[in-house]
C-alpha cells in the first residue's frame, strides 16, 4: 500500500481534473499600481496632455465639424444644424473664388519665404563677423518682429497710401507716377507681400544667425588656407552646414505665411475684389467679414490650409529621415 509523500515547511495548491489552476475569481485579481516614478512622469505629462487636447485636438475636431454642418448663427443658437457632409467643401472647389484665392496664396506665400530666407540669410552672415556696433543694429533688426501686427499693417498702409502716402512722395519727387499700391488690382498683392517681407526678415535673421555660431570657425580657418574665398566658403562650408537649420527656418515660416490675416485684412481687406486675397482671407471673410457668415464654408477653407501645412510638414519630415539615412 503506497502512501503519498508529504513535503515539509509546503502546502500543495490544489489543481482542476486536468492539471491546471482553478481560475482566480474576478474580483481577487490583482490590480496593477502604478509606482511614484510613473506618477511623477504622468503629472509632469498631464499639463501638456491637456494642453494639446484644449488648444489642438478639440478646436481641430470643432473645425471638422462645422465643415460637415450647415451652421447659421440660428444653428449656433439652437444646436440643430443639418449634416450635409462634403456640400461646403463642393461649394468651396466650385466657387469662382477658389482659384484667385489659391493663385495668390501660392504667389503671396513663395515671394514671403524667398526674400524673408535670402535677406535673412543675408544679413545673418553679415552679423557673423563681429563689428563696432553689430549687437545694436542686430536688434535694430528685431523691431519689425517685435511690434504688433496691427501697428505695423497700419504703418504700411500710410506709407503706401496712393495720395500722402510716403512711398508715393518719393517716387514723384524724382519725376515719377503716382501708383495705387493699395487700390490697384495689379499692385495690391505685390503690396502686401512686401509688407509680409519686412515683418518676416527678423525671425529669419535670428534663427540663422542662430545656426552660424554653431559651426566652428576652424572650419573657415581651413578654408582660407586653402585658398579658398568669402563666396566659395559660403557655398562650400556655410550654406551646406545650415541645411538643417535652413529647412525647419522655410517650414515655419510657410506655415507662418499660409495663416497670414491680419497683415493683409488691414491693408487691403483681400481687394480691391479678390486682387489679394488668400485662402486664409477667404476663411475669415466669409465667417466674420460680411454681414450674413458662413460658418461652415468658412471651416472647410480653414480645413484645406490645414491639410496643405500638414503635407509641407511630412515632406518636410521625409526629406529629413532621407538626409539622415544617407
Amino acid at each position: 500500500m503506497s502512501s503519498t509523500p508529504t513535503v515539509v515547511g509546503s502546502r500543495e495548491e490544489p489543481r482542476g481534473a486536468a492539471g491546471t489552476r482553478p481560475a482566480v475569481p474576478h474580483g481577487r485579481r490583482r490590480r496593477r499600481t502604478l509606482n511614484p516614478s510613473q506618477w511623477t512622469a504622468l503629472g509632469f505629462a498631464a499639463p501638456l496632455l491637456t494642453y494639446l487636447v484644449v488648444f489642438y485636438a478639440y478646436p481641430l475636431w470643432r473645425n471638422i465639424d462645422l465643415s460637415l454642418h450647415d451652421y447659421t448663427i440660428r444653428a449656433f443658437v439652437q444646436g440643430d444644424a443639418e449634416f450635409v457632409g462634403l456640400e461646403n467643401y463642393a461649394e468651396v472647389f466650385s466657387s469662382s473664388t477658389f482659384t484667385t484665392a489659391l493663385v495668390n496664396t501660392a504667389l503671396f506665400t513663395i515671394g514671403s519665404i524667398v526674400f524673408q530666407f535670402a535677406i535673412g540669410l543675408a544679413l545673418a552672415v553679415f552679423f557673423r563677423s563681429s563689428f563696432r556696433l553689430s549687437n545694436v543694429l542686430r536688434a535694430l533688426f528685431l523691431v519689425p518682429w517685435l511690434l504688433p501686427l496691427i501697428v505695423s499693417a497700419s504703418t504700411w498702409a500710410w506709407m503706401l497710401n496712393s495720395d500722402n502716402g510716403i512711398v508715393n512722395s518719393v517716387i514723384q519727387a524724382f519725376g515719377g507716377e503716382q501708383i495705387n499700391w493699395l487700390t490697384s488690382p495689379d499692385t495690391a498683392l505685390l503690396s502686401v507681400t512686401i509688407a509680409n517681407i519686412w515683418l518676416g526678415i527678423p525671425f529669419n535673421l535670428v534663427i540663422l544667425y542662430s545656426g552660424l555660431q554653431n559651426i566652428p570657425g576652424e572650419v573657415y580657418e581651413a578654408s582660407s588656407l586653402d585658398g579658398a574665398g568669402p563666396w566659395r566658403q559660403f557655398w562650400s562650408i556655410t550654406f551646406p552646414l545650415l541645411r538643417p537649420v535652413s529647412a525647419i527656418t522655410i517650414l515655419l515660416g510657410l506655415i507662418y505665411t499660409l495663416k497670414v490675416v491680419d497683415v493683409i485684412w488691414v491693408m487691403t481687406t483681400g481687394g480691391p475684389g479678390d486682387a489679394s486675397t488668400t485662402l486664409a482671407i477667404w476663411s475669415y471673410r466669409e465667417a466674420f467679414g460680411t454681414g450674413m457668415p458662413s460658418f461652415s464654408p468658412a471651416a472647410a477653407v480653414g480645413n484645406l490650409l490645414i491639410v496643405i501645412a500638414l503635407v509641407f510638414g511630412f515632406l518636410h519630415l521625409q526629406l529629413q529621415r532621407r538626409q539622415e539615412a544617407s
